[in-house]
């Protein structure tokens, strides 16, 4: 049965599911269990490290050096300072961003050690950078990430010492090139005490904490963040992306050993990524939250076990709506393809003759329409044009969602007339196969939305009355929601550049809507449409006609 409030509340439910899967947790108070991570008090940390921007060299380097060696031995931790000069390039990077170029520069990794039971066993480290971009005070990036780290190490020596050492590596120059990660893995004996690593990191203000990388043959380190991490964020699609990608982190130079690795940041309100205006103030609490409830997980788990995570075949994993983490190896990834495929082979056996080709154009309308429209109306915003084009368009990206949010559901308004019926999906499963074959990790994006949607289509048959309307009901709000996840993460990646690839996401929510929308006349989905895409466009011409953010770095403004 299908009825328009059903249709409703699916939506209702898709939404807030989708807004649950994407917010972090509010902080907890200073007022929290010693044994706890609380934001509250890592603020405490960030107010101090961020109170004004601190490059590489200069006096406010020194004073947040000076800070962190102090809680590092307060907390009962070996200091060590390490140092090493800065290369003429790097010298050249920050001649470019403060104007005048400088003769000489030290860089000083902090560095704490914080012995174990087992002083022979490797140790755990963990890693965030303590220098900022010129004109910033990094609120975020990287001051986030340090301060996570001493409240994670405090509540950890609460439970006295652990088995493993605990080694603290707050590197220099990390906006510089990398430059403290590359001189300690490169020369540092601590660097062959090591056996896991997690790095922290932030591209923006605010938003959830994800796995974004790990090191190569990853089953075993999953594994371990699955069983430790209460609510995990991340997906081994993103894993992918990432290292095609041509981004860095301190984690890069680490990888040349053989740690098991893990990559941590948030990158919501991305506009705030190296920006005058990333303040203790404006940063997200409950990103800190979460960044430090997963290191903290994470930490313990690692530095109490009796072996480190070894190299093991690689696992698809995401986090389903940042409730849990699923993982599976890849031969699990081919039965459930197989299983989805044979419930989208029912739905379509399901369907009046010939009306496989309605559903084929239906999809193709979605992926290659929608695709060219969410194009259009991107470079109608302005992308592609302006000297501070890069941060501007980072500003905007809560716009840009809005807008490719309206272009795809106007993309849907005028496919699901065409759908036939019952649901199937050829091209979601030629392409799920196709992904499995060629990067079997990132299959799951396409793989689970179309199994939801087989389970919908073969029930809407088999199983009809109350019980199977709600069913299908339910269902369709976790797949839409997943999609809204999956969308969001695309947009603030690389949604400024390329939002044309959550036409697929779009093209993926036909086969599970399209046998619980009710008939709707064309001209109706058309209307609806066109004013979805008006809306868009009116989105767009704002973002294009808005002045320069004024979040955009110092260092690009002087130059804009």
């Amino acid at each position: 049965m299908r009825s328009w409030l059903g249709i409703i509340a699916t939506f209702v439910g898709a939404f807030a599911l989708a807004i649950v899967a994407t917010t972090p947790q509010p902080p907890a108070p200073s007022s929290a269990a010693a044994g706890q991570f609380s934001a509250t008090r890592a603020m405490e940390h960030v107010r101090v490290i961020a109170s004004a921007p601190h490059p590489t060299g200069s006096a406010e380097n020194a004073r947040v050096r000076a800070y962190l060696a102090g809680q590092i031995s307060a907390m009962g931790g070996e200091v060590i300072l390490e140092q090493a000069p800065v290369p003429a390039a790097s010298l050249d990077r920050y001649g470019k961003w403060s104007g005048t170029r400088p003769e000489a520069l030290t860089l000083t990794n902090v560095i704490g050690v914080f012995p174990g039971t087992d002083r022979s066993a490797k140790a755990v480290a963990l890693m965030a950078h303590h220098d900022t971009v010129y004109g910033s005070p990094g609120a975020s990036d990287d001051s986030a990430g340090v301060a996570a780290i001493l409240e994670a190490v405090r509540a950890i020596r609460e439970n006295g010492q652990t088995r493993r050492d605990v080694i603290v590596l707050l590197t220099d120059g990390e906006e510089l090139g990398l430059l403290g990660a590359k001189h300690f893995f490169a020369n540092s004996p601590l660097a062959d005490r090591v056996g896991s690593i997690i790095n922290l990191e932030a591209r923006g203000g605010g938003g959830r904490t994800t796995l974004f990388q790990t090191s190569a043959d990853n089953g075993e380190a999953i594994q371990r963040y699955a069983a430790a991490v209460g609510r995990p964020g991340g997906s081994s699609l993103a894993t992918f992306i990432y290292e095609i990608l041509p981004n860095d982190t301190d984690l890069t130079p680490a990888l040349e050993r053989d740690y098991s690795a893990y990559n941590l940041s948030f990158i919501g309100r991305p506009g705030l990524y190296h920006s005058p205006k990333a303040t203790p103030d404006a940063l997200d609490q409950g990103a800190l939250q979460d960044m430090g409830d997963q290191t903290l997980a994470l930490t313990r788990a690692l530095a109490n076990a009796e072996t480190l995570p070894a190299q093991a075949p690689d696992r698809t994993f995401f986090d389903f709506l940042g409730l849990f983490l699923i993982h599976y190896g890849t031969a699990a990834g081919w039965v459930l393809l197989g299983i989805t495929a044979l419930l989208h082979g029912l739905c379509l056996h399901a369907n009046p003759p010939g009306k496989w080709w309605s559903g084929l154009a239906a999809g193709g309308a979605v992926m290659i329409g929608g695709g060219a429209a969410l194009y259009a109306a991107n470079v109608v915003s302005g992308a592609g044009s302006g000297e501070n084009q890069y941060y501007d368009r980072l500003a905007a990206i809560p716009m840009l969602e809005v807008q490719a949010l309206l272009i795809c559901v106007a993309a849907l308004a005028l496919a699901l007339p065409l759908w036939a019926g019952r649901g199937g999906s050829v091209v979601g499963i030629l392409i799920a196969l196709g992904m499995q074959v060629v990067a079997p990790t990132t299959s799951f994006l396409v793989v689970w939305p179309l199994l939801m949607a087989g389970v919908i289509g073969v029930s809407s048959r088999y199983l009809p009355g109350k019980g199977g309307a709600a069913l299908r009901l339910v269902l369709a709000a976790a797949a839409l929601a997943m999609l809204l996840q999956f969308g969001h993460m695309f947009m603030q990646g690389v949604g400024a550049d390329l939002p044309s690839v959550v036409a697929l996401l779009a093209a993926l929510a036909i086969p599970v809507l399209g046998p619980l929308v009710p008939e709707v006349k064309a001209k109706r989905a058309t209307l609806a449409a066109g004013l979805c895409v008006l809306a868009a466009l009116a989105i767009a011409l704002v973002v294009r006609f808005d002045p320069v953010a004024d979040t955009v770095p110092v260092y690009r403004s002087m130059k804009g």
